[in-house]
């Protein structure tokens, strides 16, 4: 029978593999005292780095914002992420750089990102002084039709830095083509996710032709010409973090939209909207770091 009597030879030993790991990998992510020092997020920084799995960090101005992993390669997973950061109003690439590790591929089982953000947090600094950006939504997917029509909430990712309008579209060919394949060309050159019906008639409209004439159209002016080629009552929506097109007959509204086109009898009604925001809201960070295939 075991006693309950404390002794002064014995005593409980608790093994933390875990911890032992994040504090390990902390220790290499150090910018202070560990081998490693941030980098721009260039593209050729990025190219410079092996095609591997690894865990990042992201800094924006010198603050360490986001943690990350790369299931198959850390290249893939920044470029997604300079794409991504390329469109956004109210930051610059400039301001962005970053630091990495190769892992092995087992210890992506051991999710690094995670044990890293909880670390973080442990050691006394908040969500929002520790990396914030993994818990506003910098790393969602798409979040899907029925979310259009939400208010975004003011501390989202997408509320502080909404698409760029202004953006220069590269890669769009020249001439005469259908309007199916000049929405998947915008749709592949666009550093934010675009959206379009892909059902019912939309097949039917998007035989219609476009004439191509800018080597570098803004967003905005791409879009223009896409909805010129539409019938009546399709709608572009920009919303904080994407575009989306569809018919609208019942004049859906979109409360955080900040820009729209609406194809009318008479051409092309396009007005800027002020985006609607909803509360502060907490973010589950287990929901914000999607593989590399799955960034916007």
């Amino acid at each position: 029978m075991s006693s309950s009597k404390p002794t002064f030879f014995a005593t409980d030993f608790k093994l933390s593999i875990t911890k032992a790991l994040a504090d390990q990998l902390a220790e290499k992510l150090d910018i202070n005292d560990g081998p490693l020092r941030r980098a721009p997020l260039t593209k050729e920084n990025i190219d410079s780095l092996e095609p591997r799995p690894g865990v990042y960090l992201l800094f924006h101005n010198g603050q360490r914002v986001y943690v990350g992993k790369a299931q198959k390669s850390l290249p893939s997973r920044l470029l997604n992420h300079r794409k991504k950061l390329s469109g956004r109003k109210n930051i610059s690439l400039e301001e962005i750089s970053f630091i990495c590790l190769y892992v092995d591929e087992d210890l992506d089982a051991a999710a690094p990102e995670r044990l890293l953000i909880k670390k973080y947090r442990q050691t006394g600094e908040s969500a929002a002084n520790g990396v914030p950006w993994n818990t506003n939504g910098f790393g969602n997917k798409d979040p899907g039709k029925n979310r259009d029509t939400s208010e975004v909430a003011s501390n989202h990712f997408d509320a502080q830095y909404p698409i760029n309008l202004a953006f220069r579209v590269q890669g769009l060919e020249l001439g005469d083509t259908t309007l199916a394949e000049y929405l998947s060309q915008l749709k592949t050159n666009l550093p934010y996710n675009l959206r379009f019906e892909k059902k019912g008639s939309a097949k039917q409209a998007y035989k219609a032709r476009v004439h191509v004439t800018q080597t570098m159209p803004t967003a905005q002016e791409a879009i223009d010409l896409a909805i010129q080629a539409l019938p009546e009552q399709w709608q572009v929506t920009a919303l904080p973090g994407y575009l989306i097109l569809y018919p609208n007959p019942k004049q859906i509204s979109y409360p955080s939209a900040t820009f729209r086109w609406i194809r009318t009898r008479e051409g092309v009604d396009a007005q800027s909207q002020e985006m609607k925001l909803a509360p502060v809201a907490e973010f589950d960070e287990r929901e914000t770091d999607p593989l590399d295939e799955d960034i916007d």
